[in-house]
């Protein structure tokens, strides 16, 4: 079983999909390599941007991204960040979200070697998966339903450097149900799981963009930038009252004039001397039309709250956004989610690549995997009160059926809550030892991973 095989297991690769072109450019395609070269690296051509939004370009943006056509989509959802209510909660559901604990379950070795720090003071998985291109790539996930990034190697390094890669570039061909990348070289085609490409996809396999919010934050943040254009516009017409220089019924056009020139000169801390006849009159406006751009202002900010965040949320004062503190500002079923689907991408995509290089190809039956911690402090210390009630329990239950010369059923009772035993490496909950019994069902199930193997290997010289 090779890499490609064994990746297109763990995504689920569907068998539907059209077998991938062998003339087709990929990273390490030497043409690839000389232009990157000659570019310092770079994959993406140069980034597309615009600073002023319709919701007629909302509208375009949409019906692109039906047709597999992600860029204005990617343009505008990266406008979206320039907002700073939105940018602060989507950090919080992203930066935080990554800064939460890790558990690492799998085999020791490869566990310990994930755990060892590196020549700098960061873990090899925070150097291999830096926060910051995760927290890039969860909020990519969130907002467009899809990311992408790609797995840097590095020279004097067995493991790899994740980087997110600008979404704008992302084309999906129906026909094919393949994603491609618009590089400096042309479309290439994405492989999830090559070792080389990280395709994020926690909106679904069908048209992940319609799950994406991009949607309802765009149409949120242009209606909240016009308002404030609209609210400034109104500011700097009305803000400053207009002057009236009156001149008395009888005075010659030089004396109105030379009035009115005094009053025209009007600075700070002016004074008037003024003959009976002469006033000077301020005209303000005692109109109501910028609290319509106020409260239009607040309703676009709630909206975008409520599509991060699933809930509003205090965003001045208090603790601030701490790891403690992610629980209390975003909902934790999308905790949760965000966290799930982004340790699926690193579990599938990323680390199985790095234990082939490591440990080999067979070591990929009892590799490691990662998880975030997601579950809030008061839900912590609740787990914790129950196993201490757990254990407790098990001792009573345990001097009670001494008498009869009965025992209690130690790994179910610690399967029940959730207590890891020694020698479980797998992290079910059961030592390997107390599932011996089942080998002959294993090797079964691994004759008929080879009979898969065969028919892959079969399908794959037929292509």
């Amino acid at each position: 079983m090779n890499l490609r095989t064994f990746a297109a297991r763990l995504l689920g690769v569907s068998a539907y999909q059209k077998p991938l072109d062998v003339n087709a450019p990929t990273l390490d395609t030497p043409a690839v390599k000389k232009r990157r070269k000659a570019q310092g690296g770079q994959l993406s051509p140069l980034p597309q941007t615009k600073t002023r939004w319709y919701q007629a370009d909302l509208e375009r943006a949409i019906i692109e991204a039906e047709n597999g056509f992600l860029q204005r989509a990617a343009i505008l959802w990266d406008a979206c960040k320039r907002d700073g209510t939105f940018r602060g909660v989507l950090s919080t559901s992203t930066g935080g979200l990554v800064a939460l604990p890790k558990k690492f379950q799998g085999r020791a070795d490869i566990v310990r070697a994930l755990k060892t720090t590196s020549k700098s003071v960061r873990s090899v998985f925070d150097e291999m998966c830096p926060s910051a291109e995760l927290a890039k790539m969860a909020a990519d996930g969130r907002g467009l339903g899809v990311s992408v990034g790609e797995l840097l190697h590095v020279p004097g390094r067995d493991y790899p450097v994740l980087c997110r890669l600008d979404p704008q570039w992302l084309v999906y061909r129906w026909t094919e149900d393949r994603w491609y990348y618009q590089s400096i070289v042309g479309l290439i085609p994405i492989t999830p799981g090559d070792g080389r490409w990280v395709l994020h996809v926690p909106g679904g396999r069908l048209a992940p963009w319609k799950d994406g919010i991009w949607q309802a934050i765009a149409r949120a943040y242009i209606s909240k930038e016009h308002s404030m254009m609209y609210d400034i516009n109104w500011q700097s017409k009305l803000a400053n009252p207009a002057r009236v220089a009156v001149s008395p019924q009888g005075s010659t056009e030089e004396q109105s004039a030379s009035w009115f020139r005094a009053v025209l000169a009007w600075g700070v801390n002016t004074v008037f001397g003024m003959k009976p006849g002469y006033d000077v009159k301020l005209i303000e406006s005692n109109g109501v039309g910028y609290e319509s751009f106020e409260a239009n202002i607040v309703r676009c900010d709630r909206e975008m709250i409520v599509a991060t965040a699933g809930q509003t949320v205090t965003t001045d004062g208090g603790t601030g956004f701490a790891n403690a503190d992610i629980h209390k500002s975003i909902r934790a079923d999308i905790i949760k989610e965000t966290a799930d689907a982004l340790a699926y991408t690193v579990n599938t995509q990323i680390l199985p690549q790095w234990v082939v290089r490591r440990f080999g190809i067979e070591a990929l039956d009892d590799s490691a995997i990662v998880s975030w911690s997601t579950k809030p402090p008061k839900e912590l210390k609740a787990t914790a009160d129950a196993k201490l009630s757990a254990a407790q329990g098990l001792a009573a239950w345990t001097e009670a059926l001494k008498p009869y010369g009965k025992k209690v059923d130690v790994a179910a009772y610690c399967l029940e809550f959730d207590v890891t035993l020694e020698g479980d490496e797998d992290g079910d909950g059961i030592p390997d030892e107390l599932i011996d019994e089942g080998a002959d069902d294993t090797e079964a199930a691994n004759d008929n991973d080879e009979s898969l193997d065969e028919d892959v290997d079969f399908e794959e010289e037929a292509a």
